[in-house]
């Protein structure tokens, strides 16, 4: 079940109120989980349950995106920006450095938060920012030809696709290496989400200037890519194994994009591994 918390972020034109959607379950260190562009918290829920077992779990919608409210005016949806937001959030939270999992933007985001020493242990599942300016085009290419589809579709036609293991696949082929595990309200609800997220143009526009450089030192690093994404291509994983020397790299085989759905049992235990 969700809930919200609202905080002051600081703003050009002063503080601005910033709500934030999440759902909470579970005991134990506190482990954030962050979700991609265009998704919302609950491409994590086939996970959660796993994770709550030994974590206190937070689902996050970012803002923008799910069940969050849009950042205020005079608030960019860029890096340092949503930084801020999040760091406002584990405050507002009561979260001293939680551990923080994220798949792509999410795990740009976990990486960020990382290296700002606002997290306590990162994973990152197929993180962005580790393109090529080719790889870049290419990826930010689907994800616009996603919207666009997305926003296209009645609602009756999503629901009459995702009946079916092959209507799921046209729908979300592109993020799941194994569409048809994904319930028909699940496709549903991500294709409208994926529709309705007012913080996808702001953020994908922020996301062509975004390369990730930089070490994440002093923090435990884990990134897993799945060996069946076909977004943010493989290799990606062996930069920013090069880029942040001391990340533990875990090849999740037989996964896309998005791998908590195709491999649950796996995905959770690299999150726990790489918390501990």
């Amino acid at each position: 079940m969700s809930t919200t918390v609202s905080f002051k972020v600081p703003a050009p034109h002063g503080p601005q109120d910033v709500t934030v959607s999440y759902a909470r379950v579970g005991r134990g260190e506190p482990l954030v989980l962050l979700h991609g562009i265009g998704h919302h918290r609950q491409a994590w829920d086939p996970v959660v349950d796993i994770l709550a077992a030994e974590r206190d779990v937070i689902a996050v919608d970012l803002p923008g995106f799910g069940a969050s409210p849009g950042l205020p005016d005079g608030l960019a949806y860029d890096l340092p920006t949503t930084n801020t937001v999040l760091g406002a959030l584990f405050e507002a939270l009561d979260l001293d450095r939680p551990h923080v999992a994220g798949n792509s933007l999410g795990g740009l985001l976990a990486l960020e938060l990382g290296r700002e020493k606002l997290a306590r242990s990162v994973t990152a599942l197929s993180p962005a920012g580790f393109w090529s300016q080719a790889e870049r085009r290419y990826a930010f290419g689907i994800l616009i030809a996603m919207r666009r589809i997305a926003q296209r579709l009645p609602l009756p036609l999503v629901e009459r696709l995702a009946r079916t293991a092959a209507g799921r696949t046209a729908l979300t082929s592109t993020i799941y290496a194994r569409p048809g595990r994904r319930s028909p309200e699940a496709v549903v609800a991500e294709t409208v989400s994926l529709a309705q997220a007012t913080g996808f143009d702001a953020t994908l526009r922020a996301g062509i200037s975004v390369q990730f450089t930089d070490d994440v030192p002093g923090v435990p690093v884990t990134v897993g890519w799945g060996t069946r994404d076909v977004l943010l291509v493989r290799r990606q994983g062996i930069r920013a194994k090069r880029i942040i020397p001391k990340a533990r790299l875990v090849r999740l085989p037989g996964c896309g994009h998005c791998p908590m759905n195709d491999d649950p049992a796996l995905v959770a235990r690299v999150i726990l591994d790489g918390s501990r």
